[in-house]
């Protein structure tokens, strides 16, 4: 008889920490085949910066930098500046909240490789902090190489952030993306020529970003704005509304409350005649 996993709710848990190694005993016991990764990844640490960076090392580490030497990396990083965890941990929630398919924390922090490329993005955006340019681009090419997605090091992010699937997403070096982001596979946060200087978007709080949309130039995406997927965007949204088409044209002010939250990726049926 196959043994059915307990899930417990993460959002009843315990602090985050907590909550991972529960299910990662669970796990363990569970999937004998894959104990000794769970124990090697998860168990055999005492906090989740610990965790990540052996993670992190495990996916990274290659013949040119061993996993051992990116692990030290991150925890440098994480010593240097404890947010990066706080932020790891915010993020891991968000993927925890907003996936339907996510049935806890275990699968993201093992297995998601969204969740993984962006915590491999926040180093580098330390090390680049630091004057470590190399470094930082050492990683996101690693980044590209293993997750498909390619994230400039300069680019700023904030917590609560959701990257679904990941594969594909380009965000280029000068674009901003506010808290409580989710942006799915596909999306491009790109210029739109060879101007140099700040040349990429500004993504406000709490912005929905369908699969495949296109976001281009030094423009605005207001606070809760939504962009649907497959639409290109070369003008500003306004906060709260709605983006759709190529080129893209509002299709609601306002759009749902919270729409990186609840993920609605649907369309209201009138669209405003004029394009952004």
């Amino acid at each position: 008889m196959t043994q059915k996993l307990e899930v417990i709710d993460p959002r009843a848990a315990p602090p985050v920490w907590a909550a991972l190694r529960n299910e990662a005993e669970r796990a363990a016991r569970t999937e004998p085949a894959l104990a000794s990764l769970v124990n090697a990844i998860i168990l055999s640490h005492d906090n989740l910066g610990d965790a990540l960076s052996y993670a992190l090392a495990h996916k990274l580490g290659d013949q040119e930098l061993r996993a051992m030497s990116l692990r030290e990396l991150a925890m440098e990083a994480y010593r240097a500046a404890p947010g990066l965890v706080d932020t790891a941990e915010a993020d891991l929630k968000a993927v925890f909240e907003r996936d339907p398919a996510c049935k806890g924390y275990v699968q993201p922090f093992l297995f998601f490789k969204g969740f993984q490329a962006l915590q491999t993005q926040r180093i580098a955006h330390w090390l680049w902090s630091q004057g470590r340019e190399t470094m930082a681009f050492y990683l996101q090419s690693r980044m590209s190489e293993i997750f498909q997605v390619d994230i400039h090091p300069a680019t700023q992010i904030g917590s609560g952030v959701f990257i679904d699937h990941g594969t594909g997403i380009v965000i280029g070096e000068t674009a901003v993306i506010g808290d409580d982001v989710s942006l799915l596979q596909g999306v491009t946060l790109g210029g739109t020529g060879a101007e140099r200087g700040d040349r990429h978007p500004k993504i406000g709080r709490g912005v929905l970003l369908g699969a495949g949309a296109k976001v281009l130039g030094n423009i605005q995406i207001g606070d809760y704005a939504k962009v649907a997927s497959g639409s290109v965007v070369l003008k500003p949204v306004p906060a709260h509304c709605t983006a759709a088409g190529v080129p893209a044209r509002l299709v609601n002010c306002p759009t749902g409350d919270e729409p990186a939250r609840s993920m609605d990726h649907t369309l209201a049926d009138v669209v405003y005649d004029y394009v952004i």
